[in-house]
């Protein structure tokens, strides 16, 4: 089972501050995704800057979200608060 996410705050260098249920922050870097697919709709800043939380995970006002398990998995510097 995978926390869920509680806070999300974009960066100008398309990485995500993160902080899950469980206590813990952690870092997603979204670069190497952002040529694929509907994930190429984020390159623009201002719109990766409209990111939120949405049930357990994070969406994008354009439509776009990831698994919540991906994010845990792939979020770097996770520490316990």
């Amino acid at each position: 089972m995978y926390p869920s996410v509680k806070e999300v705050s974009p960066r100008d260098d398309y990485t995500l501050s993160l902080v899950f249920e469980n206590g813990e922050k952690g870092v997603l870097d979204m670069k190497p995704i952002l040529e694929f697919g509907v994930f190429q709709r984020l390159k623009d800043l201002d719109t990766f800057k409209r990111v939120c939380v949405a049930f357990d995970t994070i969406e994008w006002a354009c439509g776009v979200d990831l698994d919540p398990e991906y994010i845990y998995a792939k979020c770097r510097e996770r520490i316990m608060v």
